[in-house]
């Protein structure tokens, strides 16, 4: 009776050691087929790769581009190829890498005669991920960066206009952040804090559109603390640079004590002074 247990025992564990093996056999002698790998000419790759581009098959073009530099990389279209690659990069979207290699090319091909164009694209790709000014302006500030570097080795290129242009819009977006912070100490009667915010922006973005409204800031807060001759100063100077700004006419009714919240068109030009010279702008807070 034991030995005929003992032999269905057997029996069954063989079996069950032989389909083990079996399974294991059949999944570790399975492989995945592999990519088989093709040379083909480097211009053709290329040239492939630059028709993606104009059918705007980005995700193609990208790979192509790789390819090139994989499969030939010391000739001039790998070169080439970094540099487009990069572009389709950033056009997808995909500005991280973009950004990575664009900074490769530049290390690596310095005199390229397309490294302006490397340069104004990196820049490129930190623009387009600029947020609101609610959020890190981290951003903004590598793209003031980049533009600014290639203005200052390539102030001649047709890329530095542009380049000019986008850099006032990154530094109305980093003046508009400094507001932002700004308001938030004044409101919670954290003037001193305030009033470094509104400074950082009259002293460091005075060509924005923010600072007449950071000059009335300005004075509001020292108003609030009842620092009268800075507050007077700072509305005076504000006279002095923005005699048709609204804000002006805010500092003005805030040190005289007037509602300039007036429905009437002809009360601003009533209450504030003649626009004579430097002197009969700051006659209303010296007199």
């Amino acid at each position: 009776m034991f030995n005929s247990c003992r032999r269905t025992f057997t029996s069954k564990a063989s079996r069950l050691i032989a389909l083990v093996v079996a399974t294991s056999c059949v999944f570790g002698c399975t492989k995945t087929p592999e990519v088989e790998y093709t040379e083909r000419p480097v211009q053709e790759l290329y040239n492939q790769a630059i028709d993606h581009v104009t059918e705007k098959d980005y995700e193609s073009a990208t790979d192509l581009f790789l390819e090139v530099e994989r499969q030939h990389p010391y000739s001039i279209w790998a070169i080439k190829a970094q540099l487009m690659g990069s572009y389709a990069y950033y056009v997808r979207g995909q500005y991280d890498d973009a950004i990575l290699g664009l900074e490769r090319f530049i290390q690596l091909h310095p005199g390229n005669r397309d490294i302006a164009y490397a340069y104004y694209l990196k820049g490129l790709s930190y623009y387009e991920q600029i947020t609101d000014v609610g959020r890190d302006q981290r951003i903004t500030e590598l793209a003031l960066t980049s533009f600014k570097d290639l203005i200052q080795r390539f102030p001649n290129s047709k890329y530095a206009r542009d380049a000019e242009l986008k850099i006032d819009l990154t530094q109305d977006h980093l003046a508009g952040k400094e507001m932002e912070v700004g308001r938030f100490y004044l409101n919670r009667g954290q003037y001193l804090a305030a009033i470094n915010r509104f400074q950082e922006v009259t002293d460091k973005y005075q060509y924005t559109t923010h600072t007449p409204e950071a000059l009335h800031r300005i004075a509001e807060a020292y108003t609030a603390l009842g620092i009268d001759s800075e507050a007077k100063k700072y509305a005076a100077l504000l006279g002095h640079n923005f005699p048709g700004s609204q804000w002006y006419t805010d500092s003005y009714g805030l040190i005289k004590g007037i509602d300039t919240n007036k429905d009437s068109g002809n009360y601003l030009t009533k209450i504030l002074p003649n626009k004579g010279s430097f002197f009969n702008r700051f006659w209303p807070f010296t007199r």
